[in-house]
């Protein structure tokens, strides 16, 4: 007969080689077998006095409803993926499931057979038969099929929709990518919509962040950076009790309402998210498996017609979100669109309402003008809407007072970056930045006052300090564009510097600066040959008449004469 100490050593799981809950469980197990077991009592349903817990439940026949199954499966798949939440609790019930799922992970060789048998029965080949069989096709469709050519789709954000409709949920590519493809055009990310929500989403990737507080969003990352965006499914929110508009924006009372949307995490259907959409080309879901494009909103009509239209009354969808001006005037540079006339006069009357939205926003969207190539066309256009005034001041200021003359020289320098931007330069939003304010800087120098640091234009410096107080533009971006213009009259030659000014190619910002030198010389052809001699290798000779410090003259010492002679 064994001793206590023996028994005791045996059922340790370094002994046995058993971990986490199914050692408890093979211990408990034991435990009935060796003690609480009665004469002619089933050691299966024996109970041990100490533990309350019911003992594991008989195999059940066949035909039972297998939900406790669907709930184990899920239980696994999220402990095999390390899901950040726990895996869900059963009840008495579903403990053996529960057991059954923690024991994927094994080291005694008695127990491989069962958990292999766990294992097998959760396999995505498994799921993929059993939701087959329930309707969900997991195949591709053909090339001759689809829609749009299965080659031209980022297999990445493939794995993202795959895996999502593996896990049940709905799940399509949409926006930007499905319309720059039916246009021919190569999508610069893509987009995918679901059914699931930001933390089913998290649960379904490891590799995911939840971002956003306005309109929370997840971003499943992969291998060098790329970032495949999840938005769920959403509900247009102006729809909700309290906040209920008609078609001309009066709420219950008959009054004009606020129609600024300050929250949009209230979710919908896909027909409900296509509907909520900005503009109609936007609209447009695309199934990859049924090679099918979804339209709701009668997208594809638009986009064979080259419209840009608002879904819906555009009154209303320029005041739900005035940034949508912006989007509108991005979408018909970059995709040679026309705007439809009822969105454009939409457009008009939105813009006193751009101050509202946050200057971050506002900010963002600027860039994303200057960044793809199309800064003089967007600018142009902006302007005629007569919202340049909100989004740079200065350059409004500039060619209110300029006229023809000045309007004609700032949009030669905005030629000339997109020119570059096309040829496919990179370049960083401080030479961006620098490049559309130039023209600026070079009509009201740069002051140097004796014994202080020299400075750009006051507008130059209050539009910068307003963009990083009010627009989160980084300190570090605003500091290295204000160095990159005061620099400019440096490598033309017209202002002096301490050093020579071969000694200024070893400056952080030398490459930025003659970049944005490079561009001004393009757009005006003056300093052309300064712009050559930097590029040769050396350094132009300064102005004579050039402003700024001047090397001080070192006097002579006077030798000291001995008193002796």
């Amino acid at each position: 007969m064994s001793s206590p100490e023996d028994t005791k050593k045996s059922r340790h799981p370094r002994n046995r080689g058993w971990t986490g809950s199914a050692h408890r469980a093979n211990e408990g197990r034991l435990e009935m077998t060796s003690e609480a077991t009665a004469p002619g009592q089933d050691p299966a349903r024996a109970i041990r006095p100490e533990d309350p817990r019911p003992a594991v439940p008989p195999a059940e026949p066949e035909g039972r409803d297998d939900s406790l199954k669907d709930d184990a499966e899920d239980a696994l798949m999220a402990y095999r993926d390390d899901s950040p939440e726990p895996p869900p609790r059963f009840g008495d019930e579903g403990r053996r499931a529960e057991e059954l799922a923690q024991a994927t992970v094994v080291e005694d060789e008695d127990d491989d057979d069962e958990a292999a048998e766990v294992i097998a029965a959760v396999t995505p080949e498994a799921r993929d038969e059993e939701r087959a069989g329930a309707g969900l096709q997991l195949r591709m469709a053909p090339a001759e099929e689809a829609e749009i050519d299965p080659a031209k789709l980022d297999p990445d954000a493939l794995k993202v929709v795959y895996r999502l409709r593996q896990f049940g949920h709905e799940a399509y590519f949409v926006g930007g990518c499905v319309r720059d493809l039916l246009l021919g055009r190569t999508p610069k990310d893509f987009d995918v919509a679901t059914s699931a929500t930001p933390n089913e989403v998290r649960n379904v990737f490891r590799n995911c962040r939840l971002i956003g507080r306005r309109f929370r969003l997840a971003h499943v990352y992969f291998k060098g950076g790329k970032i495949i965006e999840v938005s769920t499914f959403r509900a247009n929110p102006t729809g909700l009790a309290g906040q209920s508009e008609d078609e001309n924006g009066a709420d219950a009372n008959g009054e004009e309402g606020d129609l600024l949307i300050t929250m949009d995490n209230v979710f919908g259907t896909a027909e409900e998210d296509a509907r909520r959409r900005d503009f109609t080309i936007n609209g447009l879901f695309y199934d990859p498996f049924a090679g099918k494009v979804i339209d709701y909103v009668r997208g594809r009509r638009d986009l064979e017609e080259r419209n840009i239209r608002t879904i819906g009354n555009p009154e209303i969808r320029m005041r739900e979100d005035p940034v949508r001006i912006l989007r509108a005037v991005r979408f018909a540079c970059k995709c040679g669109l026309e705007l439809e006339s009822r969105t454009y006069a939409a457009m008009e009357g939105a813009v006193e309402d751009l101050p509202r939205c946050a200057p971050a926003r506002l900010l963002e969207e600027t860039f994303r003008l200057i960044r793809g190539g199309i800064a003089t066309d967007s600018l142009k256009l902006i302007a005629a809407l007569d919202a340049l005034k909100i989004l740079l001041p200065p350059v409004h200021e500039y060619l209110q007072r300029t006229g023809e003359q000045g309007e004609a020289r700032f949009f030669a320098h905005t030629r000339a970056l997109d020119r570059r931007v096309r040829e496919g330069e990179q370049l960083e939003d401080a030479v961006l930045l620098a490049a559309i304010l130039l023209p600026i800087a070079n009509d009201a120098p740069a002051t140097e006052e004796q014994g202080k640091p020299p400075s750009v234009a006051e507008a130059i410096e209050q539009l910068l300090s307003d963009l990083v107080r009010n627009a989160r533009l980084p300190r570090r971006i605003a500091e290295r564009c204000r160095m990159i213009l005061i620099a400019q009259r440096t490598l033309s030659g017209q202002r002096r510097r301490r050093g020579s000014l071969a000694s200024f190619r070893r400056h952080p910002l030398f490459n930025e600066a003659l970049t944005v030198f490079a561009i001004s010389v393009e757009a005006t052809g003056e300093f052309r040959e300064q712009l050559d001699a930097w590029l040769s290798g050396g350094a132009p000779s300064v102005a004579p008449d050039a402003e700024g410090p001047r090397r001080k003259r070192r006097r002579r010492r006077r030798k000291s004469v001995s008193r002796d002679s």
